[in-house]
């Protein structure tokens, strides 16, 4: 799992931008995606100055954005676009949380996009921001991946009703393909879950509490996580009575209300999960209690058995001359059996009174 570096989230200024994502040595490119219900374009591996050319705002504009490392690239984009400062700069900082923000003209909208991280328990982190203007949707990726690869098939094809909607429509799929990103990392976390609960009762092994914690810091990270996302698809709804900023249908108000009822299921889920680690922890400590207690009974009852033992060998012990018993034929086989005695009485009074 990622942490996230605050101080240097601090650092990065609105006009001294720097991207602050791990993702150094990825190259910035582009790729764009023009249609509407009856015609496709798509265009890669072309320059900002041809924007202009390729881009028709009477239909629906895609520029997808892979890469953050390239500074220069990222500003001639702002620039054309006429994106403000503080919007390029919430881009390229990663520390920033899920926000949406609207200034007249522009809507933009970032969130953290979350998977499992291979074998290991850990959580990779990407942030992907989205800006709506006058019909052209712009997403930047800090690398290249298959998020929206269903999606690009999809206008490929005309499979749906995307090809015959706006550019709002397609941010409502775009945040959708990411929240299932959630649900594919959260239902990897449930499955380690139910191992571990499983293993907290067959083995009290210290590394289980290590992995009920480190899954307990996971399911953290999902929820700060998706909170912020679930305030900003609740902030959309602000949008539909806006006179000045009108990128969202008004139709298409509904799409994002499933995707914030999506997020507080995912909450609510979450929640759930964390009650059940909980109780996976209880169980833990319990297990172990039980072990104590049994151990610490053991070696009371083992006591409280030598207890006489010992008192006897430490009177007969003693440097005493006038001990009748010391003269006595038999005396040591009569202590013996008497201890003897002793021991397997304490051991049948024991076993009566159910103490082992």
């Amino acid at each position: 799992m990622r942490k996230i570096k605050y101080k240097k989230g601090r650092k990065a200024q609105p006009y001294n931008l720097e991207y602050t994502g791990i993702h150094k040595r990825t190259d910035s490119e582009m790729q764009l995606f023009v249609y509407d219900d009856v015609k496709f374009a798509e265009f890669a591996d072309f320059n900002v100055s041809d924007l202009k050319k390729h881009i028709d705002n009477q239909k629906t504009n895609w520029l997808n954005i892979h890469g953050l490392n390239d500074l220069n690239f990222l500003k001639s984009i702002s620039d054309y676009f006429e994106v403000d400062n503080f919007m390029l700069a919430d881009i390229l900082n990663t520390t920033r949380r899920t926000k949406i923000e609207e200034q007249q003209d522009i809507l933009f909208f970032n969130i953290k996009s979350l998977l499992p991280s291979g074998d290991t328990d850990n959580i990779c982190a990407e942030q992907i921001s989205f800006l709506i203007k006058e019909g052209v949707l712009i997403s930047f990726q800090e690398k290249r991946s298959d998020f929206f690869t269903h999606i690009r098939e999809r206008i490929r094809t005309h499979s749906g009703i995307v090809r015959s909607k706006k550019a709002d429509y397609l941010l409502y799929i775009l945040l959708d393909s990411i929240m299932e990103n959630f649900y594919i990392t959260l239902e990897n976390e449930e499955d380690k879950i139910e191992v571990l609960i499983d293993q907290t009762k067959n083995s009290t092994d210290p590394i289980i509490l290590e992995k009920i914690e480190k899954h307990r810091d996971n399911f953290n990270f999902l929820k700060r996580s998706i909170i912020p996302l679930r305030d900003s698809l609740y902030d959309i709804k602000s949008i539909k009575d806006d006179i000045i900023f009108n990128g969202i249908e008004a139709d298409n108000f509904t799409f994002f209300a499933r995707l914030h009822q999506k997020s507080l299921e995912l909450l609510e889920q979450i929640e759930s999960d964390m009650s059940s680690l909980h109780s996976a922890s209880d169980y833990y400590f319990s297990a172990q209690n039980h072990k104590m207690n049994g151990i610490m009974k053991t070696l009371t009852v083992v006591s409280a058995i030598f207890i006489p033992l010992t008192f006897i060998a430490g009177v007969y012990g003693m440097n005493f001359q006038n001990m009748p018993e010391l003269e006595y034929e038999y005396g040591y086989y009569t202590v013996i059996g008497f201890m003897v005695l002793i021991f397997l009485g304490m051991l049948f009074y024991f076993k009566r009174q159910h103490w082992f």
